[in-house]
């Protein structure tokens, strides 16, 4: 006969005790996982310079043209303290022709609350050290002398600060070219950002830019 297990296996003589050796073996990479966000989210290596909103928003651009564009993999977080995923879009200096920015609020008895911002319709909207956490991107793309599957940590031709974690898969290039830009995002930060022609309005109703 088999020797029963012991102390060291689980708790109590019953048969539906915890295996303590099975649970250290699935639970150490998760608490593995965690601290090492926290690290990373303290030494700045996250996108999370500040607590993002509940409410994704959108942008779209008739054409973008950049210098310095770099993207990488991150995490936003939320006021709640919950981790978010993010593609970090990063470009030195950036010009926006025709740009929009939507977002829809849904309020109680009101329903759909739409607040637009329209810029950059005569001259192109200006920014400098341009950072945007987006979930989704499309439009027509050209790169010069781009680099792909470059270490996050070592890119060096965005902005200074467009640096991602250690291993992780980069993107980076001279210059970039989009046409009809379409984004989805969390956040948005720029050094300087100048919005010629600026127009805001809020409406009832879904009215977004895509």
């Amino acid at each position: 006969m088999s020797e029963p297990p012991g102390p060291e296996d689980r708790t109590g003589n019953g048969t539906g005790g915890v295996r303590w050796r099975r649970f250290a073996l699935l639970t150490v990479p998760a608490v593995a996982v965690t601290a090492g966000l926290g690290i990373a989210l303290a030494q700045g290596a996250l996108a999370a310079s500040f607590a993002v909103s509940g409410q994704q928003f959108k942008v779209s651009a008739s054409s973008l043209e950049g210098e310095g564009f770099a993207q990488y993999g991150s995490v936003d977080v939320n006021a709640r303290e919950e981790l978010i995923p993010v593609a970090v879009t990063a470009i030195r200096e950036a010009k926006l022709h025709n740009l929009c920015q939507s977002v829809v609020t849904t309020l109680p008895v009101v329903g759909d609350i739409s607040l637009n911002l329209t810029a950059g319709k005569k001259a192109p909207v200006e920014a400098s050290n341009l950072f945007v956490d987006a979930t989704q991107l499309s439009g027509d793309a050209v790169f010069s002398n781009i680099e792909i599957g470059r270490d996050a940590s070592t890119l060096d031709k965005g902005p200074a600060e467009a640096q991602g974690m250690q291993d992780l898969f980069a993107q980076q290039a001279d210059t970039v070219s989009i046409t009809d830009l379409h984004q989805t995002a969390w956040a948005t930060n720029a050094g300087t950002f100048k919005l010629s022609g600026l127009s805001m309005n809020i409406s009832k109703g879904k009215k977004e830019c895509f």
